[in-house]
């Protein structure tokens, strides 16, 4: 098999294995060939050693891993288990080898086994942990089901063939191949067949190979192009004369190449991006679908393992910045390559690390609005097989591509199949929480929680765990309901809202009340979008006695509650609440009830935001401030209406107001403005003196220029208004003019 392990050798895992020191010629020369990637001519150099006193576990792991990566599975499989017996010590990347040889081979349970083997000596391994955490995969992937359908394609050849890249100006396809047309052959010691070249293909199904000005002595792997097909990026072989083309272990890697491309479809002014290093490999790149970020695979120092995929932006030269590592939801320790974006911007991509069905598995992710990932999902059954699938590539349609694979019933090493997308894969979202004894904070362990939709349908369940922790998998754009029983405790419902979420998860932790037991419990929200608010200060003061009961700040649920330990049936309860966020008016309600039954009783409140241009007296209900005839100074009843408007000030220290004074039309203009003028400065006075930065305040008498209701009376106009509409007009207006 050549596959994609022909094209990217540089992106596996070198296993760097000592040999003994008993070790003859022809050992080391085998040795060398193997650490060179040579793995079909040190596999027979291998082989004429068994049996001889150089022989050992060691040196059989070499050879099993040789035929590994020639594709072998089968003889993989057989020195293996020659290897893997009691008491081998032997490095653990030779297990998780022969777990992957095992899947190939359709042995699932026996490559679960070596799996569990392996996360048992390397427990921090992503790639173990998945497993563990995934012990149904297996059943989860079948469940899933097909997305595509799938066709072999007729232009594969005996040899390897991968890739399939549209070129839509010249109604071409473009692919990969190992196969030669010439007679010249150009073989690599990987597994002996030959160099990759681009083909094309065009409307008459004429394979012939691209320009000879792009293909070159080594590998031209993957590319693609840029939305208006000016531009195109493509991998080859560093080309480099001398020490340049070779890394310190021997390696020639792969580089990034960009080239422009004229209306006849031909190739010029290519060029090696400035991203490139003779030390690491970079490759297989795709556009985002804006066109101003470019995907790409590489190994270069900083990863998670063999190769990651990275994203860079690119500049107005067509060179990439700074390579940004996609994270730990997309790369393991193992192998991901061949990202490619679709239509909707969800990134397809192949990989060994990720739970698949065996070898290279395609996988898609749901990237976010900011660019990360949420979540990954297995491709499914049909596209992926026990072997290695890989080279996903969907058209601009967005139904129809091609994948590349080297599954059984092919005609070459690596065949490309086309493929017809037929259910779109819809990612979800996570719900997860914790359940906690509200007294206590410890958790509740194999509680029941049920999941409904808002309609009330049954949807799932699940219990607890020794965490206290639940889970479900939901979809974006429903409304939930939750619903949690715990024995001894009050039950409890909780409506959810997963529209409007882009992580990928949401978290809702709950806490459980005791029962029998008296309580209260206040869901606090906004007062427009009726959503929760966190962050709320609460005080709970018992009126008959004036002890403080509550004082806490909520959390994001929106909801607080308080057990009243000491309350018994018959009592009566007299409570004032004070309820404060910054950025909404407090607000103080009374609660006066007397306990008929034990429960807990729900209040809902709300809280209105400040917003620029509101008068904060209508927000917060402030009586009349009244004044004495013809005069302005601050009357006692007037103080406790303004002193309302000094506590939400401190409360809002960024909060500026302009008291404006109004009155009605009777008195003369003149009289009336300087009046109100004189009342309002008198006002802001006392407000001034009360609160943090007094500059934030200011008074202004607008007299009658601006009444309320139209009752104009100046000169010999006589007003037909009652006594009612002219108080309307006599007013004190504190409107917010910045927050």
């Amino acid at each position: 098999m050549i596959s994609i392990k022909q094209f990217s050798s540089v992106f596996l895992i070198f296993l760097f294995i000592g040999s003994s020191t008993a070790q003859t010629g022809k050992l080391k020369k085998a040795d060398a060939l193997y650490v060179n990637l040579s793995y079909s001519s040190a596999l027979g150099s291998y082989t004429d050693l068994l049996g001889t006193h150089m022989d050992g576990p060691m040196m059989k792991a070499k050879l099993a891993h040789c035929y590994y990566q020639i594709g072998q599975m089968q003889q993989a499989e057989s020195i293996y288990a020659q290897v893997f017996v009691d008491g081998t010590d032997i490095s653990t990347e030779h297990l998780f080898f022969y777990a992957q040889t095992l899947k190939q081979n359709g042995k699932y349970a026996e490559s679960d086994i070596w799996m569990s083997k392996f996360h048992t000596k390397k427990q921090k391994d992503t790639r173990g942990v998945m497993f563990v955490k995934n012990p149904s995969y297996l059943e989860k992937i079948m469940e899933e089901g097909s997305h595509f359908t799938i066709e072999n394609v007729s232009f594969n050849s005996e040899h390897s063939d991968f890739g399939g890249y549209n070129y839509y100006k010249g109604n071409n396809l473009f692919f990969l191949s190992s196969r030669r047309i010439s007679a010249i052959s150009r073989n690599w010691a990987w597994n002996g067949d030959n160099f990759l070249d681009l083909y094309t293909r065009n409307e008459k199904d004429r394979i012939s190979p691209f320009s000879d000005k792009v293909n070159s002595n080594f590998h031209e792997g993957p590319l693609c192009f840029n939305g208006d097909e000016s531009r195109v990026y493509f991998t080859r072989n560093n080309l480099a004369k001398g020490e340049l083309r070779k890394d310190i272990a021997g390696i020639q890697n792969l580089k990034l190449f960009m080239a422009d491309v004229d209306n006849n479809g031909k190739w010029g002014n290519i060029q090696e991006l400035t991203i490139n290093s003779k030390e690491y490999s970079i490759g297989h790149p795709v556009f985002s679908m804006d066109g101003k970020t470019l995907y790409f695979v590489s190994d270069m120092p900083g990863g998670f393992g063999g190769s990651d995929i990275y994203k860079a932006q690119i500049k107005a030269d067509g060179n990439l910045g700074t390579a940004i590592n996609l994270g730990n939801k997309i790369n393991t320790e193992g192998q991901e390559m061949f990202p490619w974006i679709s239509q909707d911007g969800q990134l397809f991509f192949s990989s060994d690390g990720h739970i698949g069905l065996g070898g290279l598995d395609i996988f898609v992710a749901e990237i976010n609005a900011k660019g990360s990932i949420n979540a990954v999902k297995h491709a499914g059954p049909l596209l992926n097989s026990q072997r290695d699938d890989f080279a996903f590539i969907l058209n601009k349609d967005g139904k129809n591509g091609y994948f590349s694979s080297n599954r059984d019933g092919g005609i070459g090493d690596d065949d490309i199949y086309s493929f017809t997308l037929i259910k779109p894969f819809v990612f979800g979202l996570k719900l997860n929480g914790v359940l906690l004894d509200i007294e206590s904070s410890i958790a509740l362990v194999g509680v029941k929680v049920n999941l409904y939709d808002t309609d009330g349908n049954f949807l799932a369940t699940t219990n607890t765990d020794e965490n206290g922790a639940y889970s479900f998998d939901i979809e974006r754009g429903i409304s939930y309901s939750l619903d949690f029983q715990a024995d001894g405790f009050i039950p409890k419902s909780y409506v959810l809202d997963a529209s409007e979420n882009n992580s990928g998860t949401i978290v809702q932790n709950v806490s459980l009340i005791k029962a029998p037991t008296v309580g209260i419990s206040f869901l606090l929200v906004d007062r427009v979008s009726k959503k929760p608010l966190e962050n709320v200060k609460i005080r709970i003061t018992d009126k008959k006695t004036g002890k403080l009961v509550l004082e806490q700040t909520n959390t994001k649920s929106g909801e607080i509650v308080k057990v009243l330990e000491t309350a018994k049936i018959g009592d009566v309860l007299s409570y004032s609440i004070e309820l404060g966020k910054v950025g909404y008016c407090s607000k103080t309600i009374s609660y006066n009830s007397t306990i008929s039954e034990l429960g807990i009783v729900n209040l809902s409140e709300d809280l209105e935001e400040l917003k620029i241009g509101s008068d904060l007296a209508l927000m917060i209900n402030i009586k009349p401030i009244l004044f004495d005839l013809n005069k302005y100074d601050i009357r006692k009843d007037a103080r406790v209406e303004l002193d309302k408007i000094v506590k939400v000030m401190n409360e809002n220290e960024t909060l500026e107001i302009e008291l404006g004074s109004h009155t009605d039309c009777r008195s003369s203009y003149a009289y009336n403005e300087k009046l109100s003028d004189e009342r309002a400065k008198e006002s802001a006075a006392y407000i001034k003196a009360r609160i943090s930065k007094p500059e934030r305040i200011y008074g202004k008498g607008y007299g009658e220029n601006k009444l309320k209701v139209n009752c104009p009376c100046e000169g010999n106009v006589k007003s037909s208004c009652s006594e009612i509409e002219h108080q309307k007009n006599r007013r004190t207006e504190f409107v917010i003019i910045k927050y």
